[in-house]
This record gives structure tokens, sequence and C-alpha cells, in this order.
């Protein structure tokens, strides 16, 4: 059983290094995280303003009424 483990994580091994799969994917780096945060908090923003409008919050009162009396 462990000689075949082996065998393929060898295999996988090769295939890794003949392809330099390592090498091409080596993650993101914090400047990356920085602007995907940034980019999470304004979409978080903007969302939350659409959500508290007036007129979202009427129509979220109506589903809601709806589907507690319907």
């Amino acid at each position: 059983m462990y000689g075949v483990m082996r065998a393929r994580a060898g295999m996988w091994v090769r295939r890794v290094r003949r392809t330099g799969a390592a090498r091409r994917d080596a993650g993101m780096v914090t400047s990356e995280y920085a602007m995907g945060l940034i980019a999470a908090v304004g979409f978080a923003g903007l969302l939350l303003k659409v959500l508290t409008s007036g007129e979202v919050q009427t129509a979220l009162q109506g589903i809601v009424e709806r589907a507690l009396n319907g």
C-alpha cells in the first residue's frame, strides 16, 4: 500500500516539475490581498447603501408581509 502511494506521489512530482506548474502559480502576494479587500469593502458599502434606501426597504417590507400573510 505504501509503495503504491509513494509511486503516485512520485508521478505527481515529476509531472509538476515537467510542466512548471509549481512556479507558474505561486499564489497571491500581500498587495493583491489588499486590493481584493478594498474591493470587497467597497462593494459591501455600495450594497449597504442600496439596501438601506427607502425604495428597497419598502419593497423588502412588502415581500416579507406577503410571505407572512400568504
